[in-house]
């Protein structure tokens, strides 16, 4: 593929837990965009949430996606010019931005846990979280003296201080026009549970500006989010990437997949002696791309079918 291309796609799997079908239908969906038009892709390895990272799934998240025939031309297996491609190898990164964000009193450090936030709500939660009045803002000089008055086993968090009233707009690729009062929705929010600034809000951020990221998809449960991260950007003086927000993978009850639906990683369907081609079929069918009947696809194949308006509004569901 295209190595020197301007358009670069990404996929980011996390090694909290196995591959399965609602990761890797925004995975083949990630794919197929930027492979349709012979763009550069990028395997990031987003492993900074060590306390639900399980032991060998980064490895299985690989074996399970060249399973399915995705490839990519730069990743923590194949180098390229912006590694490292494993996001704790990267930490200083994460460092420096945080520093200009102190910097600019952006980022400050936080001690409420989240039953202190609960206990402050005067409003619902919001449909992503809760909503932070900016109780630490001001109160302590650094990570260290909000660390003292805490238990050895917390930490504080880094907040960013949002502008009062603003409202973020951008025009995402599938969900169209989106505006939002960050503010009033979430208030200022959680950028790391990390002294030096690894956590995702923030990571995600640096990483996809360094690595030259030009569209990422992702989940729609993350488009509420979106207008932080661009806040983020902002202030760091990054280009952000087009962002296309996609309806997740249900079960027949709506509800997104979960145990109760029965085992859906990849893993289980390769031990059960599911070829591939089965697995692209069903992904492919979910998505708008595959015709009645047909239970064998690849990737390649899924190539010239692939627009973004044939993917489906609604939530994906499975089993159909």
């Amino acid at each position: 593929m295209n190595g020197t291309s301007p358009l670069r796609g990404r996929l980011a799997p996390s090694p909290t837990g196995a591959l399965h079908l609602g990761n890797a239908r925004t995975f083949l969906l990630a794919w197929l965009s930027i492979r349709s038009r012979n763009g550069t892709l990028v395997l990031r390895m987003e492993d900074l949430d060590h306390p639900k990272n399980k032991p060998g799934a980064a490895r299985e998240a690989l074996e399970d996606l060249r399973w399915l025939g995705f490839d990519w031309d730069e990743g923590p297996d194949v180098g390229g010019p912006y590694g490292p491609y494993t996001q704790t190898e990267r930490i200083e990164r994460y460092a420096s931005a945080l520093e200009r964000l102190r910097e600019q009193g952006l980022a400050y450090p936080c001690v409420c846990s989240r039953r202190d936030v609960e206990a402050g709500q005067s409003a619902p939660h919001t449909e992503d979280g809760l909503y932070y009045p900016g109780t630490c803002r001001g109160r302590f000089a650094d990570f260290a003296a909000a660390q003292a008055t805490l238990p050895p086993d917390r930490l504080p968090a880094w907040r960013f201080r949002v502008p009062e009233g603003e409202v973020v707009r951008f025009d995402d690729g599938f969900c169209g026009p989106y505006e939002q009062e960050v503010s009033a929705f979430s208030g200022d929010f959680v950028l790391a549970r990390h002294a030096l600034g690894a956590g995702y809000m923030l990571a995600v951020v640096v990483d996809d500006a360094a690595m030259g990221i030009t569209e990422v998809v992702r989940g729609d449960d993350l488009l509420p989010t979106t207008p932080r991260q661009l806040l983020i950007y902002r202030a760091l003086g990054l280009v952000p990437p087009r962002f296309f927000h996609t309806p997740l993978v249900v079960g027949p009850d709506g509800r997104r997949l979960a145990k109760r639906h029965g085992d859906t990683r990849i893993r289980a369907f390769r031990e059960a002696g599911y070829p591939p081609e089965a697995v692209i079929a069903l992904l492919a069918g979910i998505s708008g791309l595959a015709e009645p009947g047909e239970t064998a696809l690849t990737l390649p194949e899924l190539l010239p079918r692939f627009r973004w308006s044939a993917i489906p509004r609604t939530p994906a569901v499975f089993p159909r």
